[in-house]
């Protein structure tokens, strides 16, 4: 037997907020009823859902005014990182992580974030210049240059 609900939040796999879907009696009653994230449909619950929404609206619109304004702080933003290099003058020993930038990006700018923000090119294992970018959600992305460079240079033999 199927229910008609109205979802109150994202469903993986079934849809999202707002949308009425018809889902197992067992489903409703057991697992999205008692959680809140369904209610009958009822015009009661479309108040409430209309409700909800502003309130998800206005958060959101303060975030992305906060994350607008690290951005801000880290306009133009350049990191450089010192790394032992193999014999060939090129090759690192192992490669730069999204950890290894975290600290000099406080340090330059006194922002904090999790290195799960931080998109990097897929390894960085060589000397060079790289581009890359930090995701401070709601959509606002700020991009960046991560320098690596050679922090031993290879003895030359005579």
């Amino acid at each position: 037997m199927q229910t008609e609900v109205m979802l109150m939040s994202d469903v993986k796999f079934l849809g999202k907020a707002g949308e009425i879907v018809k889902v197992a009696a067992g489903y409703a009653r057991n697992m999205l009823l008692p959680q809140g994230l369904a209610a009958p449909v009822t015009e009661a619950s479309r108040r409430r859902l209309r409700k909800l929404e502003e309130q998800r609206a206005a958060e959101r619109a303060a975030r992305r005014a906060e994350a607008e304004k690290v951005a801000e702080k880290l306009a133009g933003l350049s990191v450089t990182v010192s790394a032992q290099v193999k014999e060939d003058g090129k090759s690192l020993y192992g490669s730069v992580k999204a950890a290894d930038l975290l600290a000099p990006i406080e340090a330059d700018r006194g922002v904090k974030f999790e290195r799960a923000q931080l998109d990097l090119p897929d390894h960085l294992r060589e000397v060079g210049q790289y581009d890359a970018k930090i995701d401070l959600g709601e959509g606002v992305f700020v991009p960046f240059k991560v320098w690596i460079v050679a922090e031993n240079k290879p003895e030359e033999e005579a």
